[in-house]
Order: C-alpha cells, then structure tokens, then sequence
C-alpha cells in the first residue's frame, strides 16, 4: 500500500487498527501522520488520544497502557510506535525478548496486533528501508491491518508537489525548469540520503529571494540552489569538454571555497572519468545498454549522467584525462606547489590538451 490508499482509507473511515509505515521518504511520512491527525484528533485532546512512544525503550506492558485507555471525545485513539528494535535484526529481536523475558515465537505482541479494536489506530513507524518482511510481528501486523512502504516520489508525483511547493510561496516556475531543479538537487542519488524536506528547503530558500509573483528561472536555480559535490563535478566536466576553461575553473573554486579538499575533488575528477571511460569501452566491446548497466553498479540516475557525459569524450580523450589527473596528484602529493593552484593548471590541460 503507498501512502495515498492510506490516506483514501482514513477518510472513507476504513481504517484497520494497526499498520507498519517504513520508507526512505521521511517527508510522505510525517506528512501522512499529521493528515491521520487532522481527520480524527481534535488539537483540545490531543494529550489523551494521541501518544507517541519510543521503540527502543518500551516493553510490552508500556504498548498495553497505550492502547487499552479508550479515547476521549473521539473516534479514533492514534498510538505511534518509533524505531521498534523487533524489525531490524536478530540482535534487536533478542534484546527486546530479553527485556520481556520471553523468546521471540511467543512474544505476546504478535498475537494482540490481531486481536485490537476498532477504536485504535497502532502504527509502528520506521523511517528506513531496513525492514525485516520475514519476522513475525511484520507479519501479524500485515494480516491483521496493513504496511504501507513510503518511497520516493516520482514522474509527474514529483513534478506536482515541486509545482504546488513553489505556488505555495506564490512563484511560478516552468515543466522544464522543475525537471532542472530535480536533476540538480541530486534527489535520486543512491549516494545521498536527499528527501523531500531537503527540497522544500531548497525551494524556500529561492522563492525568498524572488519578487512576489516572479517566475523561477534556470539562472536563478544555478545562482541560488546548493549542489552536491557529485553534480558540480558533473558541470565541471561539461565544461571541460567544451573547452571552457573559465567556467571549469569558477566551478572548481566554487568547491574548494566550500572547504572540500582539493585532493576528494580530484579523487571525484578521477572517479567520473573513470566510469565514463568504462562505460565508453563496454559499450565499444559490444554490449548492450542493460548489459553495461549491470557491470557497472551505479545507480540508475548516477548511469544516465554517465551515459549522457560521456558522449561529450573519445576513448583517446578520457585515457589522456586520466594520466594529467594521475600528474596532478602526484604534484599536490610531493611538490611544494599549492594545491589550488595545482587543480588550476590541471583543469587547464584538461581544457585544452585531452
């Protein structure tokens, strides 16, 4: 189940007394946590029907407390469950036995999930992918009620809730340009834990900067907008392939101002080049586009750079690239020339000698 059924269900007042929410996407989360609250908490008795416990010290008696008061002036009792140990792995099913002093096959939380009435709303939250679907209370909790995974969003999902973000600070901003700020927000990078709330964080840190009712341009995204080391690195590369030397550099000091060190610049250099030139040969050698994204291991957003960036390159270029950026570490490692200046010089050969 994603999380619009949820939402769907608990407006239809058709709710089961227990669920599991668990994804990577904390933002849908919290979002459908506050949308439950809204439909069956009234704000005046907030403190007697909506409780919120900590997984990782609570015992069963403490659960039984929680969910046995009957609510207060409402339909609805909401009883939320943070980061249970009982999901993730062997050692946390043995820790909370212990604190119970039962063993796993019969603790007796996997048979009262089945039994709660319909006046509860159980959800155990977990705000991770590391979900163990094998264990037993995973699967009473599904039986008895439902597990609704929060991942991502995605195509026109996303496209929509960057539009309405912007509108809600009264900006407009075009379909190409919200594919633009997605791609520079590196939200889909396996690399990077990046969610929702690190895009409305970016979006409102633009929309403060426009006028009422200005429109958001790819200029002002460029301008405003922080990148991850990953995708400046990707610019600069692009900018090395166009032979433009004087971007290359602005971009290189752009990052090395915001105290990364030359070195893990060039080692991120060394890494684009290096899964370009392996794309490049695959691809020379006769493999097919799914066969060449199965040896290399990227992930499918990080494969589509690659695979795009390296259009701009020959296989002659990017060996070349790679033995400057092999002289340009061994210059910052054992000459007493300034690292900066030593990017600076091997940006330049790579503009205009590959």
């Amino acid at each position: 189940m994603n999380y619009k059924e949820f939402i769907k269900k608990s407006k239809n007042n058709e709710l089961k007394p227990v669920y599991l929410f668990y994804g990577e996407e904390e933002y849908l989360i919290d979002y459908t946590v506050n949308v439950l609250k809204e439909i069956y908490i009234d704000s005046s008795f907030e403190a007697l029907n909506y409780i919120v416990l900590d997984g990782k010290e609570i015992d069963f008696e403490a659960i039984l407390n929680a969910c046995e008061t009957l609510p207060f002036m409402s339909e609805k009792k909401i009883v939320i469950i943070k980061d249970f140990p009982l999901f993730k792995n062997k050692k946390g099913e043995e820790d909370i036995s212990e604190r119970w002093r039962l063993p796993p096959s019969k603790n007796p939380l996997m048979e009262y999930v089945e039994e709660l009435e319909d006046y509860l709303c159980l959800l155990f939250v977990e705000k991770n992918n590391n979900i163990k679907k094998s264990n037993a209370l995973y699967k009473a909790i599904n039986k008895a009620g439902g597990v609704v995974e929060f991942t991502k969003l995605k195509g026109k999902d996303l496209d929509t809730w960057v539009e309405n973000s912007f509108k809600k600070y009264n900006k407009k901003i075009s379909k190409s340009n919200i594919n633009y700020f997605i791609q520079q927000s590196s939200y889909f990078d396996s690399n990077r834990s990046k969610t929702l709330y690190d895009l409305e964080n970016e979006i409102g840190k633009i929309s403060n900067y426009l006028t009422n009712g200005e429109e958001v341009t790819r200029e002002i995204i460029d301008l405003l907008m922080t990148k991850p080391l990953e995708m400046n690195v990707f610019n600069l590369l692009n900018s090395i392939s166009q032979k433009d030397g004087e971007n290359a550099i602005r971009l290189f000091n752009e990052m090395y101002m915001s105290n990364e060190p030359a070195l893990f610049i060039l080692h991120m250099i060394v890494r684009q080049l290096r899964n370009m030139l392996n794309y490049k040969v695959l691809r020379f050698k006769g493999y097919s586009e799914g066969d060449t994204y199965s040896k290399m291991g990227l992930s499918r957003y990080e494969y589509q750079k690659v695979s795009q960036q390296s259009n701009n390159f020959t296989i002659p270029q990017l060996e070349r690239a790679m033995l400057y950026c092999l002289e340009g570490d061994k210059t910052i490692k054992t000459t007493s020339i300034e690292d900066r200046l030593a990017m600076e010089i091997l940006i330049t050969n790579l503009c205009f000698k590959i």
